[in-house]
């Protein structure tokens, strides 16, 4: 009974409780602890790059199934050690004789409805059992149904705003190439609706990430996009304006930035990892001098040089230990402020784009050896 009652628990709070469950043993959390760093592991040790990159994309619906299978298999042995506590009351067609391998076949076949009628109870409290069970799988299997298009839903609608930032922010986005790309008066305006959009957008993945953790294994699209990476950018972005950029949008920036952050603050603690600070800064003294050099350059004007620097700072370390936390713990890249210069957006390339160049290249370098 304590196992039935540990499975349906569990399952309540992952797939109907529609709020963050603050109890850290958990049955789901302690599965996607002890399952996602093995397979992490075997993941680098066998692969890298963007196969690598692939293969991780394939834990978070391959545990999903799992858990669900998990849940499963712990209610079929909850209630087959019914059976054989109760006795084994069973008669089974063909003279077999009852035991715990007869009572967890019932309790299998009863669990999902399969009605064969070669297993059948004797007693009162066996037909009970049977009863009770085959109520309990149509059911659970039911709610599961329901559940993955759910996800599924939530995971798209976390994708599409992702999808967008490509051209706004570059790939991956950056709080510098999103700046210079909205420096003009109407680019401007056109950031104050866009950090609107993100302030939403943040508040909704708090809500289903907080709700359905397995989401954040979910991956995204491109090797270059993620959802840890895209809120990072938009934090960044935010930063920049509140540490003073004149006339960008700097109230949108602080509501934005305040939902952007909370998320990050509660997704550590509903992962265990707690602020760390990143072992590289991603934006060192020199890079920070570049960066105020070319945001100027795009006619965006900026407070003093010593206050803009301290307030950045101090904005910084209220997210960045957070985010780097998350980083690790989810294996996922966070971009940096600066974007590579020879880098292209996603929407710039294909398959055959790239096809093209390296046959161009290939055949440049062959002409040029054979004129050799």
């Amino acid at each position: 009974m304590a196992l039935i009652l540990i499975i349906l628990g569990d399952a309540f709070e992952t797939i109907v409780l529609p709020r963050r469950v603050t109890r850290r043993v958990r049955l789901a959390r302690l599965f996607f602890r002890y399952t996602w760093r093995p397979w992490l592991t075997m993941v680098r040790s066998l692969s890298s790059g963007k196969r690598q990159e692939t293969y991780l994309s394939f834990y978070g619906p391959l545990s999903l199934l799992l858990l669900l299978v998990v849940w499963a298999t712990g209610l079929i042995l909850g209630f087959a050690f019914l059976h054989w506590a109760n006795g084994s009351a069973i008669h089974a067609s063909g003279g077999s004789p009852p035991g715990f391998a007869m009572d967890l076949y019932l309790s299998a076949t009863t669990f999902f409805t399969l009605g064969l009628g070669d297993v059948i109870p004797r007693n009162p409290l066996a037909r009970a059992f049977t009863a009770l069970e085959a109520g309990m799988g149509f059911g659970f299997l039911a709610l599961l149904m329901g559940y993955l298009p759910a996800l599924n839903q939530s995971f798209s609608r976390r994708e599409v705003n992702i999808s967008l930032l490509d051209a706004r922010a570059g790939s991956p986005p950056t709080a510098a190439e999103m700046l210079r790309r909205h420096s003009d008066r109407r680019g401007l305006e056109a950031l104050q609706q866009l950090l609107r959009d993100w302030e939403g957008w943040s508040a909704e993945l708090l809500e289903s990430h907080l709700s359905y953790p397995v989401l954040a294994y979910f991956r995204s699209q491109h090797d270059n996009q993620s959802w840890l990476g895209a809120l990072s950018a938009i934090l960044d972005t935010c930063a920049l304006i509140m540490a003073g950029v004149e006339d960008a949008c700097a109230r949108q920036a602080e509501l934005t930035f305040a939902i952007a952050r909370h998320a990050v603050v509660d997704l550590a603690l509903i992962f265990g990892t707690p602020p760390r600070e990143p072992d590289h800064d991603r934006l060192p003294s020199s890079a920070l001098s570049y960066l105020r050099s070319t945001l100027e350059a795009r006619g965006l004007k900026l407070s003093g040089e010593s206050v803009w620097e301290r307030k950045l700072v101090e904005i910084r370390h209220l997210y960045e230990p957070y985010v780097h936390s998350l980083s690790r713990r989810l294996h996922i890249a966070i971009p940096p402020w600066i974007p590579e210069s020879t880098r292209e957006d996603n929407w710039q390339t294909s398959a055959w784009g790239r096809s093209s160049r390296l046959a161009r290249r290939d055949h440049s370098k062959l002409t040029q050896e054979e004129h050799f």
